[in-house]
């Protein structure tokens, strides 16, 4: 390490991180101030043209209203079939390939010698300094080490002891809900629901919950990072926020430990007794970014395919019949939402050598894009992919999860939300009907509907 480096660590490690996320702040302030620039990518909003109406070349998958516009089905179609493994050299975030077919999605994801995940997932890159260190973002074995760390809090033994909170709190929501009446289904159940799980998976205070959702929702949103609308400033000031929360909430939990309570299977605690992440509180920024992603991966998977599920029946209503006929389809189903919804579009890896992917030349530190959403449309191998099929064979397959060592951590605690969900729901509603259309974020990262207004109908009681 070079002496710059052995500075630079020593500093992040003694300055407390709410004044690094202010120094990085006033930093980007004066960088944006100079440059006479806010610091985005600026991605302008315009119609998106139909896909035969664009040069193969041109197509920019990286484009957030792609999605926002609901043009992004037929766009990863022709790629797919044209060239799977496409070079884009002018995107504003640079030069990248996407990788579009399930096979090859596979291949990039599980082969992390040569395509790394270092130093960032997303397709852009945050602002400087805010480029905080988290496992995902991290090839074996430093990966390896601080993911073991908190495996333990999704074990299948602590799911099974989860499983009858997590149905009270479902009750609990969807007891308290309006019926024959409109009302928000993403602010009221999807957001609700994701809330009260990450204050159960990180012990946090629960009447602060709703902290967790919009430190999630920030740290997603950077228009630098994926095309997300959003104020720099304000972002800034809740990364503030979330450092000064976290840290305490550590504080509180170890002080608790050495006073001789039992420590409890919530995240950090699981953190605190393991000699490798221990002493993580001492690494702010590592602290702060492993955190954050623990938030993001409870909220965005969980809270859009809670959201997309109830979509997808109401565009497919002859499954929601079916489902109806036979709620024993529900854990398959499951599956299938995750497939058609897709909660996170990508992945970014770097390529670490020169290499060959179908046919393509990747030169070293090529930036390569695997898109998961596209891979869950590839007609190879799945038969009518855009459509939803609640007992599809295959719906397994998807890769909405990832593949390999970077594969979610919590796929079946979100797997086991969703399957309750729909088990209550059932038992409550004969209908939920979807008014108007959703309204979508602004994002080529996370694949998340922003308002959802419905009405439910209950279900006829006995006399």
């Amino acid at each position: 390490m070079s002496i710059a480096a052995t500075v630079s660590n020593t500093a992040r490690s003694v300055i407390p991180i709410e004044l690094q996320i202010r120094g990085a702040h006033l930093y980007d302030k004066t960088r944006r101030l100079v440059t006479r620039t806010d610091g985005r990518v600026m991605f302008t909003e315009t119609p998106i043209p139909t896909v035969d109406e664009v040069d193969l070349a041109d197509i920019d998958l990286s484009n957030p209203f792609l999605y926002r516009q609901g043009r992004w089905t037929s766009y990863f179609e022709r790629v797919r079939n044209e060239a799977p493994v496409h070079f884009q050299p002018t995107s504003p975030f640079g030069p990248f390939w996407s990788v579009t077919r399930h096979a090859d999605i596979i291949a990039v994801d599980k082969n992390h010698a040569v395509f790394s995940a270092e130093p960032f997932i997303v397709i852009g890159e945050p602002p400087r300094f805010m480029d905080v260190a988290m496992f995902i973002a991290q090839d074996p074995p430093q990966h390896d080490t601080q993911r073991a760390a908190v495996q333990g809090v999704v074990a299948p033994k602590n799911l099974r002891e989860m499983e009858g909170l997590i149905r009270s709190r479902v009750r609990e929501v969807l007891d308290d809900l309006p019926v024959n009446e409109p009302f928000d289904w993403v602010r009221t159940v999807s957001m609700e629901l994701t809330a009260r799980m990450l204050a159960t998976l990180l012990d946090f205070p629960y009447e602060q919950r709703h902290k967790l959702v919009e430190w999630s929702d920030l740290a997603t949103a950077m228009e630098q990072t994926n095309g997300g609308q959003s104020d720099n400033d304000e972002v800034f000031r809740a990364m503030g926020g979330a450092a000064t929360s976290l840290s305490e909430l550590w504080h509180r939990k170890a002080a608790r430990t050495a006073a001789g309570e039992e420590p409890g299977f919530d995240l950090i605690s699981l953190l605190q007794a393991n000699d490798d992440t221990k002493d993580l509180i001492e690494r702010p920024l590592e602290f702060l970014g492993n955190l954050l992603l623990l938030i993001v991966g409870g909220n965005d998977t969980t809270r859009n395919s809670m959201s997309g599920g109830v979509l997808a029946l109401n565009k497919f209503p002859d499954q929601f019949e079916k489902l109806k006929a036979d709620p024993a389809l529900i854990p398959g189903m499951v599956s299938e939402i995750i497939r058609w919804q897709t909660p996170l579009a990508y992945m970014r890896r770097i390529a670490k050598s020169d290499t060959i992917l179908n046919g393509q030349f990747i030169r070293k530190g090529d930036k390569v894009v695997m898109w998961y959403a596209s891979g869950n449309r590839d007609e190879r191998v799945f038969e009518r992919p855009d459509d939803f099929v609640i007992d599809r064979k295959n719906a397994r397959n998807h890769i909405a999860f990832g593949f390999g060592v970077h594969r979610c951590m919590g796929n079946r605690l979100a797997e086991m939300q969703l399957r309750i969900l729909w088990e209550e729901l059932l038992t409550r509603f004969e209908n939920i009907a979807v008014i108007g259309e959703p309204e979508y974020v602004q994002s080529n990262f996370v694949r998340g509907i922003t308002k959802m207004m419905v009405t439910l109908t209950p279900k006829a009681q006995p006399e």
